[in-house]
């Protein structure tokens, strides 16, 4: 007989892991104790040194679904045995902190054999709206400390009456250890006004049914619910929600149903049934007779956000109104998801019908993430509820933070090898989101134990997050916004040398002082060199620009960078410009021409808002990247032959001018080519750019390992046709799949550009 004691590192509270410990020394006959400790899981195990050998190995190989084990250690027992008859789950402890990062569980949808149980009549949870085990449930939202118990959490203020209290402590049953186990006689419960349980969720149903909006309390946050297919619905909850063309998600029953709605691939119906029930974007199916989903659900797109159930609350929603339904975040336009039931209240007392609400708290606020893929290859849009705060690679030694840029907001804590990227917190515009931002960085600083000794942060003087980390009393690293960009897809593909990066986004401030966005970069970690660039032009009144691509568009043409190629000939632009407000018009010229408020932008997002607006898509964008969607949206499945472009030899760097893509792009509409066909024609045209800078750069000398990143390449078009071109040339693709890809990743990236120069300093 032997007795060892052993520790087991990753993501391994909050997942079952100790009941599966229990189950694993049972079936091998060992005696001993397993608990959680701080952040890891410990314990003694005592019998035949082959069988904890056994034991040790299966806690590797055989671990449950939502775990992530990334260390097993066994050592010999310290001092006298603590093992008795039998093997025993102890109550956990605090102890020592532990020297690695903790690792926070992300919340897991409502498992199969929960819903089994809330469908079945004779079954104690029927149609109780909470209903979860070791598989599922409430995780990151519910946890205020570590060790992670019932007492630790939110649940802890629901003591377990005595059926709950025999599953949390039989081995044998799914429950054992669950600490958010529930049922209708000790757990939260549904309100709706005066009503409780089943008749606040009936007040609920009809109001859906009958075109009213409810805003649901959901897992990590308030949402607003509405019918899908219903457009009076959907347009009011447009007009109250401030929210005038942004596509909403839709909730949909099962799997059937969103292959009713949308061409579910393989890749994608893994995501859309995976427990971290992420929105997936998919292409629609033409409806055979009266469409389920209101046009104003995803206006002039064909493709629309579907995602699955994620609590059995909103399986309960779908199966009593039996219609899709749109599940958007509660709050109003650019605010943080409300998550306090009297912020709520008070936010949306105007949104709203109805309330269904409950009484246990969400500790921390997790709004829904957002995936697409092609083909295989995944992009995430949205880091947030189901993945977050789940950790990442980056090869950190020291503790840093990246706090992060000023749209789609996230932060990232990094330490010993491995990297939480924050949730989601929306664009950092204001008091509120900023608030949300600083609570949720110091609850996840505390439950990963992470304690920064450097701030890496935007250069830009104005983001609210470079504000905050000048005013820390910590070293700070300034890391510029490309440089993060595709240093964020380098770290999470692991990539340690020199690469190649393509960086292609908006707006982000560039050592020049100018805003960049078009960006070839050689780089590593450290740093990088610029090779190429998108040429510059200039935009009309700063950031009225970018809420007006018509004002983009009349920068390009009249101020585009000169090249030695002509700009389009006026007669060419009479169409453009004949459409639009002759004052406002003439107020533009005068900009540009006086060189007033028109900074110059190097920024391949802003050339997409220029071609939509040559085109007539969008003149006015309602939110962040419209002008984009809505021309990859206008391609379709057009094919085109590229418009003329022209790349050369500026200031030491490779230079494509658009002069040429634009005049031809004008000619041929004035020809009477199709809108799609143009618009297919502009994207190929990018890809074909892209492919000769990153020709150029390697040609002399650049690594042959290309990085993409930045907020155009979620789109699908553009992505395909790029990385299509590139592994032609022989070169290695790669783009983000954890990482969101746009600004969402930024904080990721400045986190990987601190830690590796700080390990550059030692």
């Amino acid at each position: 007989m032997s007795v060892r004691r052993f520790q087991v590192y990753g993501t391994v509270q909050g997942v079952g892991f100790r009941p599966f410990v229990y189950r694993t020394a049972a079936r091998l006959g060992l005696d001993g104790w397993v608990a959680n400790v701080n952040g890891h899981v410990e314990g003694e195990v005592a019998g035949p040194p082959p069988a904890i050998e056994e034991f040790a190995a299966r806690l590797r190989a055989d671990a449950p679904l939502l775990a992530r084990v990334r260390h097993v250690r066994l050592t010999g027992a310290a001092g006298q045995s603590e093992c008795g008859a039998g093997f025993h789950v102890r109550h956990s402890a605090p102890g020592a902190p532990d020297l690695v990062p903790r690792e926070i569980p992300p919340d897991a949808a409502v498992c199969d054999a929960c819903l089994r149980e809330l469908r079945d009549p004779r079954d104690r949870r029927h149609r109780y709206p909470f209903v979860n085990c070791t598989d599922c449930g409430p995780r990151a939202t519910i946890i205020e400390d570590l060790p992670y118990d019932r007492v630790r959490t939110t649940m802890r203020r629901f003591p377990l009456c005595a059926r709950c209290a025999a599953e949390y402590a039989d081995p044998a049953d799914r429950r054992f250890h669950a600490e958010p186990v529930a049922c209708p006689d000790c757990g939260p419960e549904l309100a709706w006004a005066d009503l409780r349980g089943e008749a606040a969720l009936r007040a609920a149903v009809e109001t859906v049914t009958g075109g009213g909006i409810v805003a649901v309390k959901g897992l990590g946050g308030y949402q607003l619910v509405c019918d899908a297919g219903d457009p009076a619905a959907v347009a009011e909850l447009r007009r109250r929600k401030c929210r005038p063309a942004k596509p909403f998600a839709v909730m949909v029953r099962d799997l059937g149903a969103a292959d009713r709605l949308a061409r579910v691939g393989a890749t994608e119906r893994a995501a859309l049934a995976s427990p971290e029930r992420p929105v997936v974007l998919l292409a629609r199916r033409r409806p055979h007779g009266a469409d389920p989903l209101a046009e104003e659900v995803h206006p002039g797109l064909p493709r629309v956000g579907l995602f699955l159930p994620t609590t059995g609350l909103h399986q309960l929603l779908l199966d009593d109104t039996a219609r899709p339904l749109v599940v958007t975040s509660g709050n109003l336009g650019g605010e943080p998801i409300a998550v306090e039931d009297a912020a709520a209240r008070a936010g949306q007392a105007a949104v709203a019908d109805g309330f269904l609400t409950h009484d246990r708290p969400i500790r921390s606020r997790y709004d829904d993430s957002v995936v697409q893929f092609t083909g295989r290859t995944r992009i995430t849009v949205r880091r947030a509820r189901g993945l977050a705060p789940a950790p990442l690679p980056l090869p950190a030694a020291e503790p840093v933070a990246g706090v992060g840029a000023q749209l789609k907001h996230t932060f990232t804590l990094a330490a010993d090898g491995r990297a939480h990227l924050g949730p989601h917190t929306g664009d950092l515009a204001d008091a509120a989101t900023h608030e949300a931002f600083l609570t949720s960085y110091e609850h996840l600083k505390r439950l990963t134990g992470v304690e920064p000794v450097a701030l890496a942060h935007d250069p830009h003087p104005g983001y609210l997050s470079t504000r905050w980390a000048k005013a820390q009393p910590l070293p700070r690293i300034a890391v510029q916004h490309h440089h993060a960009h595709v240093a964020a897809c380098a770290a999470e593909h692991e990539v340690r040398g020199r690469f190649l990066g393509v960086a292609y986004d908006g707006l982000g401030l560039g050592d020049d002082g100018t805003l960049w966005g078009g960006e070839i970069l050689v780089a590593d970690l450290r740093g990088y060199r610029r090779v190429g660039r998108f040429a510059t032009a200039p935009l009309p009144g700063g950031d009225a620009a970018v809420r007006h691509p018509w004002r983009t568009a009349l920068g390009q043409l009249l101020g585009g960078e000169t090249l030695g190629r002509p700009r389009p000939y006026p007669w060419l632009t009479r169409a453009f410009t004949d459409r639009l407000d002759p004052a406002e018009v003439a107020a533009v010229r005068a900009m540009v021409a006086r060189d007033v408020n028109c900074p110059r932008a190097s920024s391949a997002g802003r050339l997409f808002d220029t071609v939509a607006a040559l085109l007539g898509l969008c003149d006015r964008a309602g939110y962040e990247g419209e002008a984009a969607v809505l021309l990859e949206a206008a391609a379709g499945t057009e094919h085109a032959a590229a418009l003329g472009h022209h790349v050369v030899r500026a200031h030491g760097l490779w230079v494509y001018d658009p002069a040429p893509t634009l005049t031809d792009l004008l000619e041929r509409q004035l020809a009477g080519e199709p809108v799609a066909r143009l618009a297919a024609a502009f994207q190929l045209t990018l890809a074909v750019v892209t492919a000769d800078l990153v020709a150029r750069a390697v040609a002399e000398g650049a690594p042959r390992t290309v990085c993409l990143g930045g907020g155009c390449f979620v789109n699908r078009r553009l992505l395909t046709e790029v990385k299509r071109r590139l592994h032609a040339q022989g070169l290695r693709v790669l783009v983000g799949g954890q990482v969101p890809v746009g600004d969402g990743g930024i904080s990721y990236g400045q986190a990987a550009v601190a830690a590796a120069r700080l390990a550059g300093e030692r």
